[in-house]
């Protein structure tokens, strides 16, 4: 563990944090909507780093450390419409991001793993930057806001109004998880009452979660870029999930030639630790069938 830094994005700072040894395989973890990099736990990281790979996790624009943009406010009715105007910027714009955080970091190719909307945004990198990421893992995620609607119930949860200070904020992470986590999994109440204090003490920015929102709105469907993705993909999803359904999960692994999608009973729209040996395991073993990948592709003919 490296402890926090910051790169220079273009215009943005986007503050990142380190697990393992660099010569590894990198692996670049994108989080959710309004998620911080604290999403990907400490010990899932550096259980990942364990498996012989080098970790990179950071706050997305607008959440954390990271640049928060400010500037004009979404327009989520619009956004809703499919009109790119009520987005101040796009999945696109954020799958540029983690390429050029990995271009700051020296990294001129590595794996990309995503959860929910950073699911979202690794299926657009691996398909804006194909010749730079090596293995693409889409977890919990889907290819267009259409597919994988949320029930009324995990909808109240996005669209729910802000919680007012640190302690409700720590409330409210614990009523959504009884919504929306993993129906087959014990409630872990003091791992997210922690992380969502941390997140709190960090840098909360409801109006950057709502430009983040706008952005998977607008951003409409990945179908067509997707085909062209060559990277070995993995995608995994729960067959519980409330918040995106997992018609998502299904819809992004037709849409990969050659996706593995695998479902799993009892997991909702969360890493419940339970989960976690197997999460590990199926990245581990994608970015090795990457590395084979590009090792095989870089040998003379």
């Amino acid at each position: 563990m490296s402890g926090e830094a910051f790169a220079q994005v273009g215009d943005l700072r986007l503050c990142h944090e380190a697990f393992g040894r660099p010569g590894d395989p990198p692996v670049l973890l994108v989080a959710g909507i309004g998620a911080q990099m604290g999403a990907w736990d400490d010990a899932f990281c550096a259980r990942l780093a364990d498996r012989g790979l080098y970790v990179v996790r950071f706050d997305n624009r607008d959440v954390g450390r990271s640049t928060h943009l400010g500037g004009p406010k979404a327009d989520l009715e619009r956004a809703a419409r499919g009109d790119r105007r009520g987005a101040p910027y796009l999945l696109e714009d954020m799958a540029d991001d983690v390429a050029g955080l990995a271009t700051a970091l020296d990294l001129p190719a590595f794996h990309v793993v995503g959860a929910s909307m950073g699911g979202m945004i690794a299926q657009s990198v691996a398909a804006r930057h194909p010749d730079r990421v090596r293995s693409l893992t889409s977890i919990m995620s889907t290819t267009s806001p259409d597919v994988g609607r949320a029930t009324p119930e995990a909808l109240a949860v996005l669209f729910g109004p802000p919680p007012a200070g640190r302690e409700e904020t720590a409330d409210r992470a614990v009523a959504n998880a009884r919504v929306i986590g993993s129906p087959g999994h014990p409630l872990e109440e003091e791992r997210i009452r922690a992380k969502a204090l941390r997140a709190y003490d960090r840098g909360v920015d409801p109006a950057g979660v709502g430009r983040q929102l706008a952005a998977i709105l607008a951003s409409g469907d990945r179908s067509a870029s997707l085909a062209a993705v060559r990277a070995p993909t993995f995608v995994l999803h729960g067959a519980d999930d409330p918040l995106i359904g997992v018609a998502g999960g299904h819809a992004t692994a037709a849409a990969i030639p050659h996706a593995r999608l695998e479902v799993v009973p009892g997991m909702g729209h969360d890493l419940p630790t339970p989960l976690w040996d197997l999460v590990i395991d199926r990245i581990a073993t994608v970015v090795a069938q990457g590395e084979i990948a590009h090792s095989e592709a870089a040998r003379p003919r």
